[in-house]
Formats: C-alpha cells, sequence, structure tokens
C-alpha cells in the first residue's frame, strides 16, 4: 500500500513564503512523475507544477516565477517552494505520485494521492 504524508501547510501574509514537503512509502517500483495540485471549495484540483522521474519541471502559469518544485535525494520525497505569495494562492494543496507498484501479480500502475495541506494566504 501506497501512503503519501503531507507538511508544510500554514498561514502566512501576502508576500511570505512556505515549503511543502510530500514523503511517499510503500511497495513502489517506479515513479514516472511527482506533482502538486491546489483547490479551492467549488472549484476543480487544477495543476500547480510537476516533475519527471528524470528532473524535467513544468509549472502552472500563475505560480511561474514564484514557485519552485523539487525532488529529494531519496527521490521518494517532493517539495513545492513558494515565494512571493499571494492571497490568491489560498487552497488546499494535494500531493501526487505517478507510476508502478510491484505486487505478487507484478506491476501495477499507480496513481495516488496525499490528503492535502491547506495554505492560507491573508493581504
Amino acid at each position: 500500500q501506497v501512503q503519501l504524508v503531507e507538511s508544510g501547510g500554514g498561514s502566512v501574509q501576502a508576500g511570505g513564503s512556505l515549503r511543502l514537503s510530500c514523503a511517499v512509502s510503500g511497495n513502489i517500483f517506479s515513479i514516472t512523475s511527482m506533482a502538486w495540485y491546489r483547490q479551492t471549495p467549488g472549484k476543480q484540483r487544477d495543476l500547480v507544477a510537476n516533475i519527471t522521474g528524470g528532473g524535467t519541471t513544468a509549472y502552472a502559469d500563475s505560480v511561474k516565477g514564484r514557485f519552485t518544485i523539487s525532488r529529494g535525494n531519496a527521490k521518494n520525497t517532493v517539495f513545492l517552494q513558494m515565494n512571493s505569495l499571494k492571497p490568491e494562492d489560498t487552497a488546499v494543496y494535494y500531493c501526487n505520485v505517478r507510476g508502478s507498484v510491484l505486487s505478487y501479480q507484478g506491476l501495477n500502475p499507480l496513481d495516488a494521492w496525499g490528503l492535502g495541506t491547506l495554505v492560507t494566504v491573508s493581504s
């Protein structure tokens, strides 16, 4: 069973910074990508930043130049450094991992989510 544990959310004033962390554990065979999404009440969950197994990154236009996604040395941890935060960045942030898991049946696809961490930015 794969588990994702997020941390680092909280409240900050506009212009401040936060660093989110997500640690992935379980019988993971390979990781294709890790990503951060965010969601506000009544709206869909949107991609914030993505990093592939090879290290290629991609960002939503709204966070380019302010947010940085990176992976830890152990490759099963992903971080989101958020600088110059704005009130519109307020949301629940979710960690996502895609790849494959090893079971007695062989390899199965992996698409797992964390429970989310709340980020609140006040003006």
